[in-house]
């Protein structure tokens, strides 16, 4: 787009970013659609002498935000999961099921999916990659972590209970998390 060719200058696109994100969301407008405005108004492509779009400049730069600060405060505020409820989801029996249905289920589920996938001829794993490779692959499928919220608010009949499940799919999570760091570590060491 040609009224965008100027648009690469930092300060001005932090400066728009700020009126959009402010300016939208007045407006009635959902802040998604400032995030797409600006998305769309970034250069993706570099220009003459240059070796990285500007696009590209700023996700490297504001990934580590992004992935690090946004990301997880908006797990939290979607989940929205009061601290009563961590605390009451550990005797609760629908939590530890949800739970282990997440960090158990789905595992064994991904693993053993391919497992015989693989067995039946109807795929193969890829050169170099064990079945030592796959598990921690299937380990961050138990991170189902939206999914998870939603059908959690569609099967629990009052608040309470779908809050005992949030903090459950919440503790799933960070705890696949934290063993998928350490199974992909351990076979980085490995190799």
């Amino acid at each position: 787009m040609a009224f965008t060719r100027g648009l690469d200058r930092a300060w001005l696109l932090w400066a728009l970013a700020v009126a959009v994100w402010i300016c939208v969301p007045a407006s009635g407008v959902h802040a998604t659609v400032a995030g797409i405005l600006l998305g769309v108004m970034t250069p993706v492509r570099p220009r003459a002498g240059e070796a990285r779009a500007p696009g590209e400049r700023l996700e490297h730069r504001l990934h580590p935000v992004s992935a690090g600060v946004a990301v997880p405060i908006f797990a939290l505020a979607a989940a929205g999961i009061s601290l009563a409820a961590v605390g009451e989801a550990v005797g609760d029996a629908v939590a530890v099921g949800v739970f282990a249905g997440l960090l158990v289920g789905k595992v064994v589920g991904i693993l053993g999916g391919a497992r015989v996938a693989v067995g039946l001829g109807l795929g193969t794993l890829p050169e170099r990659v064990t079945w030592g490779d796959v598990l921690p692959v299937a380990v961050l499928g138990a991170i189902g972590y939206t999914v998870s919220l939603l059908i959690g608010q569609l099967a629990l009949p009052d608040l309470a209970a779908q809050e005992r499940a949030a903090a459950a799919v919440l503790a799933a999570a960070v705890l696949a998390s934290v063993i998928a760091v350490v199974l992909l570590r351990r076979r980085t060491r490995e190799s």
